[in-house]
């Protein structure tokens, strides 16, 4: 026990180890690296902050990139009371003292920042709570969210607060928070370049995560500077941000059918690895590329909708990691076909026009007069039976009669349906003929 006394000051010595994202947090909104879109001379936080009017804030971005540190700084810079709290670990009664506490810092003339993390966490009820407060000036309110406000947030804290967007922190912010570690712990970290650029790219983005890890390299003795090999021996690349049911999900699976749909396999092969690499279910990403089949290659080629079906079984069949390649080779293919939403476009028009028409019957040329009774009311009166027609081809109208004749379909000039687009404008004219002769 004698060991861990300061017999100078006559308290317990201090033995915690303080981290280095702990010991570099900045102490002015001017060293936060990154963040130009809100925190520049002309950004919003920056101009806020001038005019004396800072409103409450939601900083939507990923981990790492400062969302606590600014929220830190804005109560120091504004002379408001920090309190943070996370919705993870808080419930309604530690709000209930939260807000009471504000209440009477703001009776003894002192506002209250706080920030709640992982506020999307609060259900709608408790999100709901801090309104009141928000209102009256009891409170400042700045959440920090890793999932889109718009989905995740009532529309009453959101109209109340605006969302400010940080951003992944890029190499060369990295770099310069790497350098000021490198100043902070007095000492360069053994890497050569090739190293160093895997060592930042390890990070993916995230400040914190990178000066874990420059903390660790840092502690390492060696003989001289390591390569990217040593270091990738040394050291576990961080798993890919990536949530099954968050963002990450909706935002990859946008890029890879928009890569699809802009005819690049290579980038569409990026973001199906992507998935892939984040821990996305293949049999998801399947079900996915066959709907791009069906919605953005169509009839264009007919065989694309055949060749997912086949890669999904061919998946079913091998299992997984055999299987992803059948798929991957379904992606190549989708991005390399002609494309066509003709198909797609056509469907969503025949059900808008089904829903505008109600209840419209079928011409009784077309029906079918099983009973004498049905006869005697025309069902089935004039039917002219296509296959004994000149072309094979009666021209009849098959639309409710009182319906305009509508144009649903309209193929491409591309792959495959240009040729049903022949077939269209042959109908067209025989049709045409048709309803000359009367």
């Amino acid at each position: 026990m004698s060991d861990l006394f300061d017999k100078g000051s006559g308290r317990v010595a201090d033995l915690g180890h303080r981290p280095l994202a702990d010991r570099l947090r900045p102490l002015v909104l001017s060293d936060v690296i990154g963040q130009r879109q809100v925190l520049g001379p002309d950004a919003p936080l920056s101009v806020m902050l001038a005019s004396g009017t800072l409103s409450s804030l939601i900083f939507w971005g990923p981990p790492g990139v400062g969302k606590t540190t600014i929220a830190r700084l804005l109560a120091d810079e504004t002379d408001l009371h920090f309190v943070q709290i996370s919705a993870i670990f808080s419930g309604v009664p530690e709000l209930r003292k939260v807000f009471e506490a504000a209440r009477i810092r703001r009776q003894n003339g002192q506002g209250t920042l706080l920030f709640v993390d992982e506020i999307h966490r609060f259900n709608k009820a408790q999100q709901d709570g801090f309104l009141p407060h928000m209102e009256d000036g009891t409170i400042l309110l700045v959440g920090a969210t890793t999932e889109n406000p718009s989905f995740e947030l009532n529309a009453a804290v959101m109209s109340r607060a605006q969302v400010m967007v940080l951003e992944r922190l890029p190499l060369a912010d990295l770099e310069l928070m790497a350098q000021r570690a490198e100043q902070e712990l007095g000492k360069t970290l053994p890497l050569d370049a090739a190293a160093r650029g895997a060592l930042l790219e390890m990070a993916d983005g995230d400040g914190r995560a990178l000066l874990n890890l420059v903390e660790q390299v840092a502690a390492w003795t060696v003989a001289g500077p390591l390569d990217k090999a040593a270091l990738a021996t040394r050291l576990m690349r961080r798993a890919a941000q990536y949530d099954k049911g968050g963002d990450a999900h909706y935002n990859l699976i946008s890029a890879l059918h928009k890569s699809v749909r802009g005819s690049d396999p290579d980038a569409a092969l990026y973001w199906f690895a992507r998935m892939l690499e984040g821990g996305e279910d293949p049999r998801y990403l399947a079900r996915r590329i066959t709907r791009m089949a069906v919605e953005d290659i169509g009839l264009a080629d007919p065989q694309a909708q055949a060749i997912c079906l086949q890669s999904w079984d061919t998946f079913e069949r091998l299992g997984s990691p055999e299987g992803e390649l059948a798929l991957a080779q379904a992606v190549t293919y989708l991005a390399l076909a002609p494309k066509s939403n003709a198909g797609y476009v056509a469907y969503k028009a025949a059900r808008r026009a089904a829903k505008q028409t109600g209840s419209e019957p079928p011409p009784k040329h077309i029906l079918n007069a099983p009973t004498k009774m049905m006869k005697e009311q025309g069902y089935g009166a004039g039917y002219a039976y296509d296959h004994d027609a000149e072309d094979g081809f009666s021209g009849q109208n098959y639309f409710p009669e009182t319906m305009q004749r509508p144009v649903l379909y309209a193929p491409v000039e591309r792959g495959f349906e240009r040729e049903l687009k022949k077939r269209l404008d042959y109908f067209a004219k025989l049709r045409a003929k048709r309803d000359e002769r009367g």
